[in-house]
């Protein structure tokens, strides 16, 4: 990997699952079916490992096609300037965020190996500020593959949003200075993500965001 601009997340990353309605919707026939037979009431979280922080304009190797997961994370505060757990105050700004993942059938326990490969979490050139921005569910981001628009993800359909999940995250664990909550990935109408592959440009846009950019290649054998 190489790039230009070295925004990278400072503690853990975690990403949410099943967090935007539409996919939900397509999940919830299957919810009330072993192992889980209900609803999940709390958020489903997952970690993003350290090796997978890639900054914006990133060169990502991959093997094959992959997810593409446009989304916002939101950067928890340094401690001098922190507020209480859970508070909307805790937090200091938003990026934008591709959780890149390996297509896989198993979604509610995905292996590592499916989101945590090197470079699987390209990151925004730099985070907004929370006090700038105001309420992230007015936002669409769009996305795009060598110049084709392929998705929009619409904050406003979230089912938590920001406040709602910070809240809800922190009812359970603290979320500690330079931590990296994502709102969650949205799927297409079929229940699919758009996918890419080597060779494959990536832009993610956002009102009031630098793009985040970045190219997919081969994996050397």
């Amino acid at each position: 990997m190489s790039a230009t601009n070295t925004w990278l997340p400072q503690g853990t990353v975690y990403g949410t699952l099943l967090n935007f309605r539409r996919e939900l919707d397509l999940w919830a026939p299957k919810m009330n079916e072993a192992p889980y037979k209900a609803p999940p009431k709390a958020p489903v979280l997952y970690i993003k490992t350290a090796n997978t922080f890639a900054p914006c304009d990133s060169v990502v190797a991959v093997t094959g096609e992959v997810d593409v997961g446009a989304t916002l994370g939101l950067v928890i505060a340094d401690a001098g300037n922190q507020a209480a757990s859970g508070s909307w105050n805790s937090v200091a700004g938003c990026v934008l965020m591709n959780d890149l993942s390996i297509p896989h059938a198993s979604y509610y326990r995905p292996p590592l190996r499916f989101r945590n490969l090197d470079g699987f979490l390209v990151c925004g050139s730099a985070e907004r500020s929370i006090v700038d921005m105001g309420d992230p569910s007015a936002l669409t981001l769009e996305v795009r593959i060598n110049d084709q628009l392929v998705q929009r993800v619409d904050l406003s359909t979230l089912v938590r949003n920001a406040a709602t999940l910070l809240k809800d995250v922190s009812a359970f664990m603290t979320l500690q200075p330079g931590d990296v909550l994502m709102l969650g990935t949205d799927c297409l109408e079929g229940g699919t993500r758009p996918r890419a592959k080597a060779g494959d440009r990536i832009e993610i846009t956002a009102p009031g965001f630098a793009p985040l950019a970045h190219t997919l290649t081969a994996e050397e054998a």
